[in-house]
């Protein structure tokens, strides 16, 4: 009886689902991987979809390349190169804040087509707060540019942005031609300069300016007060500071060189250090175990103990306990107490001391260790530390970036020519980088955001369950009609502003995923070229700016910045509106819809 009512109604029962699957999205009463996995459970138990069918969509090559994609973004951070990049923004822009922004946002829009653009905020929020700070700009002024234009950015790629990769995938699946890597660039460049257009004529007027709220916010990896000491002559005696190259790092900030006591505050870059010279810096955990690594430099206090053999590095926060509260950390003794060594401290919005040594400890401050287990465990059963984790930071594998950057460039270059289709190329050049040790396999798989793939293949089920039981039918005979009398052009920007709306609300993957099949469906309905609507939902379901929650990137600048919801509606609506209007008149002309 049951089984037989579910096959009378399958499609409105799949279409029920869906909307309420859709509902759930939008009350954020669990994570969006949660909701998409008990849509997609509900679909099997009651039998819409067929367990082999179930399993058949882990064979599509779309969440395979997002993943092998995220692997290789992975690599470019592990080995340094987008530090690299985002220093040498730095190192450009002078004293000029205009000039500053400008190249930020070039090279945004010159990396952000070829690597996943989650990794990549993530690197540019403590930038731009860099930025801002350096130029007493509020980065609430910044951030939310930041991801916009990095959402912008991945559009002129298929790999720019796993929505891309996925519409193709379930485009492939129907039927449709795959695309080429760089089929939608001309598109995508369009996209992007319409962007830019508004942020940099409206956006000091639509962008929040609070200072008070953006003022030493801590992003990503936060700074330690360190000192490195020059143990031997060689390579960082032979030239001055400012021209040393192991010390142009965008994760490090020279303060002082302790000489024999003096401390020397001016002129640094022109110093030419010598051996037992000390340089007083404020530096993230990854460029200081970078540095750690070289046996003619010595990251923190002095060692008064034999260096165990396998030392783990732990970030801490202090304990408001007064036999450490207000004495200097060289006091403490911690190296013939616990056999521990102080790399360095932080102090939240604040510089804690002159130099490592001399640093009065408070309640709160956070401390990056060196030292054996045993000894860390010693220090927390007895009240000096609390929240005692392994630090985010790693040491830079500088040595291999252009292994990085080949393997990239490779799938970009190979994947152009079709030589190879994409996810073949991208899970070759993921081997390659494991094998030469461009990124551990560990921080590998950690790099693949789980919660996106579990997302992905939830909807691929529900998305073959509305194929199967017919609900794409129905809802493209119940659409078709209405949308019979509409231009080609018309046509576009109502299915580019369905897309873009529902992005908004639920999340993006979802989408698009939801979506494709129904364009798909409405083309060979009106008997009209169906590519130029499947683009439009690629850069729909990434069009994303007037919520922080339809897209990944703002949801980080969201948290980041302390921002409003109401911030991103003023700024992103009509973000939404003109790139929409630039983008479909570009698809329009671009293949020749009025033809």
């Amino acid at each position: 009886m049951i089984e037989s009512i579910i096959a009378g109604y399958a499609p409105y029962i799949a279409l029920a689902i869906v909307l309420l699957t859709f509902a759930a999205f939008l009350f954020e009463r669990f994570p969006p991987e949660v909701t998409a996995s008990v849509g997609a459970a509900s679909f099997i138990v009651l039998g819409l979809v067929r367990p082999a069918e179930a399993l058949a969509v882990f064979s599509n090559p779309a969440p395979l390349t997002i993943a092998a994609m995220f692997v290789l973004t992975g690599a470019l951070v592990r080995t340094g190169v987008l530090e690299r990049v985002a220093g040498a923004i730095l190192d450009y822009s002078g004293d000029n804040p205009t000039v500053a922004i400008v190249i930020l946002m070039i090279g945004i829009v010159a990396i952000g087509g070829f690597i996943n653009n989650t990794p990549l905020v993530l690197i540019l929020i403590p930038i731009a707060i860099r930025i801002a700070n350096k130029f007493d700009i509020a980065s609430t002024r910044l951030l939310i540019p930041v991801s916009y234009v990095t959402i912008l950015a991945g559009t002129c790629t298929l790999i720019g942005t796993s929505t891309n990769l996925l519409v193709d995938g379930v485009a492939r699946e129907h039927g449709l031609e795959a695309f080429s890597i760089f089929e939608i660039t001309p598109v995508g460049i369009v996209t992007v300069l319409s962007g830019l257009l508004l942020l940099g004529v409206f956006g000091r007027f639509l962008l929040p300016d609070r200072r008070d709220e953006s003022a030493g916010l801590e992003n990503g990896e936060v700074e330690f007060l360190s000192e490195i000491t020059v143990l031997a002559d060689g390579a960082f005696t032979e030239e001055p500071i400012g021209e040393i190259g192991a010390l142009k790092l965008p994760g490090l900030r020279l303060i002082g060189v302790n000489r024999g006591g003096d401390v020397l505050r001016e002129d640094l870059e022109e110093i030419t250090l010598k051996k037992g010279d000390r340089l007083i810096v404020a530096a993230t955990s990854s460029e200081l175990l970078t540095l750690a690594e070289r046996k003619s430099l010595r990251v923190g206090l002095a060692r008064s103990i034999a260096t165990p053999s396998d030392p783990i590095v732990v970030e801490a926060v202090v304990a408001p306990q007064k036999a450490s509260i207000g004495r200097r950390i060289a006091d403490l003794a911690l190296g013939s107490r616990f056999g521990v060594r102080v790399l360095g401290v932080h102090r939240h919005q604040h510089i804690p001391g002159r130099n490592l040594e001399s640093t009065l400890l408070r309640p709160a401050d956070r401390l990056l260790l060196e030292g054996p287990a045993s000894g860390l465990d010693a220090m927390s059963q007895q009240g000096f530390l609390v929240s005692v984790s392994r630090t985010a930071g790693r040491a830079f594998r500088r040595a291999k970036a252009p292994i990085a950057l080949l393997a990239l460039a490779g799938v970009v270059t190979l994947a152009a020519f079709n030589v190879m289709d994409i996810a073949t190329l991208a899970m070759l050049a993921v081997v390659a980088i494991l094998v030469l040790r461009c990124i551990d396999s560990d921080e590998a798989w950690g790099a693949i955001d789980g919660g996106i793939l579990v997302l992905i293949f939830s909807m691929l089920i529900i998305g073959v369950g509305l194929q199967r039981t017919g609900a794409i039918d129905v809802i493209v005979s119940a659409i078709s009609p209405l949308l019979a009398g509409l231009s080609p052009l018309a046509l576009l920007i109502v299915v580019y502003l369905l897309t873009s709306t529902l992005t908004e609300l639920i999340t993006n993957n979802a989408v698009a995923v939801v979506m494709t099949p129904i364009v798909l469906g409405i083309a060979s309905q009106m008997g009209i070229d169906p590519r130029p609507l499947v683009v439009a939902v690629m850069f729909g379901a990434s069009a994303s700016f007037a919520t922080p929650i339809g897209y990944q990137t703002n949801t980080l600048v969201y948290g980041a910045g302390n921002y409003r919801f109401s911030d991103f509606m003023k700024v992103g609506i009509p973000m939404n509106i003109i790139v929409g209007i630039a983008t479909c008149f570009a698809i329009y002309f671009y293949y020749g819809m009025g033809a």
